[in-house]
């Protein structure tokens, strides 16, 4: 097994198969872009599998696609049925803008997807162009249903809540589990290499963020109801609108930060295992892979240096890269 120095078993992998998006979402990526890694720079399929291969074999039963935009990279199904066909893996969950699922949700669970969280910060079309910088919203909604009629679920609908943004929206975004079985979490937004401006309307960055407490006081009148049993392995606490049908969750990672309790290694596009998200700390492992060595010792140098916590706390936040670039 991976166990770190703190006594934490690593049985979740996160992995970016792409740095590259067809939104630009103003918190996640800069209104520039990013410098495009080169194609030989980025894991192959094949290679992604075989890391998955080496870390079931010590435990991790929880693989999670990601980006940039993973549907963004052509053949995903195929990675998904690799990854679905390794021994020791249980789960297999994708995290996506959602523009490309119409076109790939039925092949994605025929594949052996199990689920799917949609990023979507607001149901307002307009507001919705300008965070993505030019995202469809209809698009979107599209490919939610498609990917229900496939069998992904539960639908999770992650919201990076914005003071100033889409802190009006909150209670109508909660409102969405009371018809439908979706999960919708509510997420505190992280200052990932984001806090330069994001462009005429927007507040200052600095001035965005909203604390759980604060968006909970907001669903006050919901009288959301605590709820017995979590739906995943993932850090949300999750509560209930009474007779809803799904869930709204809380993710807290700055003001009441979960870390004593994370059990995930990332997997950068471009071959960097990344013990904790909000640390620039990488163990390269894409070359040692093409040469042919073995990869168990270089998971266990990257479990070995997870730390017990960030450290946003006395200001040490990452810089290194963008959002987009770590895979959230």
């Amino acid at each position: 097994m991976l166990i770190d120095q703190f006594g934490r078993q690593i049985t979740y992998l996160r992995v970016s198969v792409t740095d590259r998006c067809n939104f630009r979402c103003v918190y996640c990526m800069p209104p520039e872009g990013i410098e495009r890694q080169p194609h030989d720079s980025i894991m192959r399929y094949e290679e992604i599998a075989e890391v998955v291969r080496v870390a079931a074999a010590e435990g991790v039963r929880e693989v999670r696609l990601t980006g940039g935009e993973p549907l963004a990279r052509l053949g995903l199904p195929g990675l998904v049925r690799m990854i679905s066909e390794t021994p020791g893996i249980e789960d297999i969950g994708l995290t996506t803008n959602g523009a490309l699922l119409e076109q790939y949700a039925p092949a994605l669970a025929e594949a052996g997807l199990k689920r799917i969280n949609v990023s979507l910060d607001t149901l307002r079309p307009e507001r919705f162009a300008r965070i993505t910088r030019g995202g469809s919203l209809d698009t979107v909604w599209r490919g939610i249903e498609t990917a229900e009629a496939a069998g992904l679920a539960p639908i999770k609908i992650n919201v990076v809540v914005m003071r100033g943004v889409n802190d009006d929206e909150l209670v109508e975004m909660a409102r969405l589990t009371v018809e439908r079985a979706w999960h919708v979490r509510f997420i505190e937004i992280m200052p990932v290499n984001n806090q330069q401006t994001w462009g005429e309307g927007f507040p200052d960055p600095a001035n965005t963020f909203m604390s759980i407490s604060e968006i909970q006081e907001q669903l006050r009148g919901l009288e959301l109801e605590p709820c017995e049993k979590k739906s995943g392995s993932g850090p949300a606490r999750e509560f209930a609108i009474p007779g809803g049908k799904g869930r709204v969750g809380f993710i807290s990672p700055i003001s009441d930060h979960f870390c004593g309790e994370c059990n995930r290694l990332r997997l950068t596009a471009d071959g960097n295992l990344r013990p904790c998200l909000l640390s620039d700390l990488e163990i390269p492992l894409l070359p040692a892979l093409r040469r042919g060595e073995p990869l168990l010792p270089i998971l266990q140098q990257a479990v070995g240096i997870k730390p017990l916590g960030h450290e946003l706390a006395h200001n040490h936040r990452p810089e290194g890269r963008c959002m987009i670039q770590i895979g959230g």
